[in-house]
Formats: C-alpha cells, structure tokens, sequence
C-alpha cells in the first residue's frame, strides 16, 4: 500500500499488516527435524505429542531466502509446534536436489509433504504417484504439467495465489506516487506465477490513468514482453537489467523473482535517484531491513497462513487436494503497510487505494489473470 493516514486510515492500512514472522534456518542448513520449531506468536502446543509429521522441502532458494519459501517454511514450522506434531524440512541446493530431497521425506514418515515453487512441480508429481499414502502440497504450482486442466496426481493439494488483484492496488499505488509519470518492473523468468505480478501492476496503472485521466507508463512490461533476468539469483546480470529500467526514468521499480530484488536495491542505490522499491511475497520490509528507507510496499502471498491451515486440516484428518487459490477477499493475497513511506504519501491516494481493495472484493472492479475465474 502507501501512505498511512494519520487517523481513521491507520486502522484501515494496519489491517493489511503480514502476520509475525519466525526464524528460518541459515542458509548452511541442509536438512532438519523438530518437534514444531520456533515460530513467534505460536500458541502453546498439547502437552501430548500428535503422531503425525508435516514435512517441507524448498527450491534452491532455501528457507531464508526472506520472500516465499521463508514464509511457507514458517506456516509449517507454527502449526506443527501447536499441534506438538514432528517437523521436518530438506533444503534444496540445486534442481538436481528436488527428487531426492522428495524421497527422503517420504522415506522419513513424513504425513504431509510440502514442495515449495513451480520448479519442484514434476518431482512433486513423480513422488506423490509413487507414495500415494502420502499427502502432498505444492505452493505456487497447479501441478498441470501435461496441462489438462487437473491435477496430475490425487493425492496433491495445489496452493496458488491470484496476486494479480494484489499487485492491482501496487499498481495503482506506484502510479499516483510517481513524481516522473514513468514505473518499471521486470522478472526473473517469463512464468505464470511471475507474470501475474507485472500483470496486475501493468492493469492497476492503466487503472489509475483511466481514472485520472493520466499517462503514467509502465517500463519493463507491457502485457506480453518484457524484462526478465534469465533467473531468480541476485548477480550482476539482474542488477544490469534493473538499470536498464532505471535509466528510462522510472522513479518506482518492482522486481518479480525473490531474490532479485536484493540487486535492483543495489542498482537503485548506485543510481542515487530518488526510486522506491516495491517488494513481492513477503512484507519485505519484515523480512530484510536492508529495504529500508527504499521500500514503499510489498504485494504479499500469504505462503505462512496457508501453509499453517492446510498443515492444521491435515493434522485433524482433514486434507482436501482442492486446488487452493489466494484472493483479496479471503486473504490470501494482500499489500504491505507503508512503514516509513507513510509520510511520503498522499493520504487522499491510501484512501483510494483502500476503496479499490474494496471494489476488487465486491467485484466491481475486474482484475484479469491466468487463475482469475
């Protein structure tokens, strides 16, 4: 979101705030095992310890990459410590990690594994037909991969995101905060689960312009092609492509791809123009003080509290493979508080930007993408 107002606005602005944040393992971590880990605000877990076992296995991000795999790892790790149920999570180093990493926790008794990002879909669906006691959820993949519509295994519960309707209000937020009439966005690879970002921006700055009657462009993305890095690694070639649309004069940049935004923050910081960051999965600002004072918002996917759920479900014999899709109205998906831009923004905008979730919800106004129905 944007600024916060200073009265009535602030309750309306806090209520988009990320839930607290647990410890991740470090980064040298390769696999672990607890009786529910360490998750802040965590209710106090049944003195009887639950014989059942939620299991996660991450990409090559790894579990403190402070965006979607962080969060996803501390929804399991909270809901396992209430239930006093076992935890136990794979770090994956490389692709080649994945299968591996899935077979090792099926051979550790794991009830309910978690894969985390579209990059684990097809070892998912390899090892949850080959274990189909097991329940499997793979966060941010459909698991289509012959692409008919369904999911290629039953016993895997899908856990997507339509951040298009968040990413929506980010648009429409970075363009009536941009002093140069100009906002970027690239990604890491031209996937649907990343082009849904630079989708719903690019439809929340035409928004803003159709109802401003303003002409703020949008660098980086428009609608079909665009700047994307190759990966999702934060290196000298990500950097490069953030200059790239710094220096066509936007004034407000979102990176789509983890850890790549960590290198537009260092191309913003080389350019020493005045450019606010906009951040992806993760309250960013929650997740790495290192945004801070450039970050103005952060379109959320609420990885934590569905993981947290669906772990829960499972634990109480509740599993269901529906496909789990993240909106605005149930939640799922969301902007992050304003923090320190609070003061740098129109409160008249927040207002805006708050009557727009709204309308997003009550469905008078129509965000388009990939999952929307």
């Amino acid at each position: 979101m944007k600024n916060i107002l200073r009265t009535a606005a602030i309750a309306a602005i806090a209520a988009l705030a990320l839930t607290a944040c647990g410890a991740a393992p470090s980064s040298t971590s390769t696999a672990g095992s607890t009786a529910g880990g360490t998750a802040s605000g965590a209710a106090t877990p049944s003195a009887t310890p639950l014989n059942f076992k939620a299991c996660i296995v991450s990409d090559q991000g790894g579990f403190d990459d402070k965006s979607f795999n962080q969060l996803s790892f501390e929804g399991v790790q909270k809901a396992t410590k209430e239930l006093n149920a076992g935890f136990k999570y794979v770090q994956s180093h490389t692709p080649t990690d994945y299968g591996p990493n899935l077979q090792a926790m099926a051979t550790e008794g794991c009830n309910l594994i978690f894969s985390v990002g579209f990059n684990l879909s097809a070892d998912t669906v390899t090892a949850a037909l080959a274990n189909p006691s097991i329940h499997y959820a793979l966060v941010d993949d459909p698991a289509d991969n012959n692409n008919d519509g369904k999911t290629d295994a039953p016993n895997i519960k899908p856990i997507l995101y339509d951040t298009a309707q968040a990413a929506f209000l980010a648009g429409y937020l970075a363009a009536g905060y941009s002093k140069t009439g100009k906002v970027g966005t690239f990604g890491g690879q031209p996937y649907p689960t990343v082009t849904i970002f630079m989708d719903g921006f690019l439809q929340g700055v035409k928004y803003y312009d159709q109802q401003k009657s303003k002409n703020v462009q949008v660098v980086g993305w428009d609608g079909k092609n665009g700047q994307f890095t190759g990966g999702f690694a934060a290196n000298d070639t990500a950097k490069g492509v953030a200059q790239q649309v710094i220096d066509q004069g936007v004034d407000v940049l979102l990176p789509v791809g983890g850890p790549i935004y960590q290198s537009a923050l260092a191309a913003i910081k080389d350019s020493g123009k005045d450019i606010a960051l906009i951040g992806v999965d993760a309250d960013q600002y929650v997740t790495d003080p290192n945004v801070d004072p450039y970050i103005l918002t952060s379109i959320e996917k609420k990885m934590d509290v569905s993981t947290y759920d669906t772990t829960k479900a499972a634990a109480k014999g509740d599993f269901d493979p529906t496909r789990y899709v993240g909106t605005l109205a149930n939640g799922g998906v969301d902007i992050a508080p304003l923090h320190n831009f609070q003061s740098k923004v129109d409160p008249a905008l927040v207002a805006e930007v708050q009557q727009l979730k709204q309308d997003i919800i009550n469905g008078k106004v129509k965000v388009t993408s990939y999952l929307a129905k």
